[in-house]
């Protein structure tokens, strides 16, 4: 479950800005095309934020949708998963949005 790994990665860089002061709540990004799956995300989130300065805190979960561009017609699309593959039927395509996997916001004190 690649989920705990990226989540202790995420708090632990939040009690790092957070000075010892306590955490109330976390805002990530985490696009669609990530694979992460947000329920196992807070799940995770929970169990390592237990005895740091962000117990308690609320997780909130941007997750925007996958988007691609064809390189071979221009036509920009919704991507779903990774199958990358243009309505025209061309498989040269550019993924534009979908992949983001940042700490957005935290809210201290």
């Amino acid at each position: 479950m690649h989920e705990l790994a990226i989540t202790q990665s995420v708090v632990d860089s939040v009690c790092e800005r957070a000075g010892g002061l306590p955490v109330r709540s976390v805002r990530v990004r985490v696009g669609v095309l990530t694979a992460v799956v947000p329920d196992s995300m807070r799940f995770c989130f929970g169990l390592v934020t237990e005895g740091t300065v962000a117990e308690g805190a609320q997780l909130e979960i941007d997750q925007p949708p996958g988007a691609g561009r064809c390189r071979t017609c221009g036509a920009e699309f919704t991507l779903t998963d990774l199958i990358l593959l243009c309505p025209c039927g061309s498989a040269d395509v550019e993924i534009t949005s979908g992949q983001e996997l940042q700490i957005v916001s935290m809210k201290v004190g």
